[in-house]
């Protein structure tokens, strides 16, 4: 929304792309998007929320509306629950970004708690995130050149910016 409503918002490169890479060496997921980014604020407040509501928050406010017969589906806004996910495959979740408007910074989670860093490495990005997923020993099927292109088909199909797909050298 804001880089239609901000002309600047894309002014550090204004071709808008994902790029995934497989690291079977380091048992690593690279996700790279060349979107507006998140400053450090953000995140702290929307991917931090993630580390404050808890999984037992979570399954708790879960078991509560299941009993009352409401839908779960209100739940995922609150508590991150699609971002939350990645730890069914992860042990680590570390997301670079850049926004416009700031530094690089870094959030790492194991899914207990996070902490949030100016980047050391300085500005990498230009602009956008990287969300790198330390893969659990029983995931490395999602390292995979196959199982990846299949997933993006199946889920990426309305997505109008190209995909990329980049597999580590053995």
């Amino acid at each position: 929304m804001m880089s239609l409503t901000n002309e600047d918002a894309l002014a550090a490169n204004e071709e808008l792309t994902i790029k995934i890479k497989m690291d079977k060496e380091k048992n690593m997921l690279h996700i790279t998007d060349t979107g507006i980014g998140m400053t450090k604020e953000d995140l702290v407040k929307n991917l931090g929320t993630i580390a404050k509501s808890g999984t037992s928050e979570f399954l708790n406010k879960m078991t509560e509306i299941e009993t009352e017969g409401q839908s779960t589906s209100e739940l995922i806004g609150q508590f991150g629950v699609g971002f939350y996910s990645t730890f069914l495959v992860a042990d680590k979740v570390i997301v670079s970004s850049k926004h416009n408007n700031g530094t690089q910074h870094i959030w790492e989670s194991d899914s207990n708690e996070f902490s949030v860093i100016e980047d050391p490495r300085g500005d990498t990005l230009g602009r956008g995130t990287t969300i790198t997923l330390v893969m659990k020993e029983e995931a490395t099927d999602y390292l995979e050149l196959e199982t990846i292109k299949n997933l993006v088909k199946k889920y990426s199909q309305f997505i109008n910016f190209p995909i990329y797909i980049w597999a580590s050298k053995v």
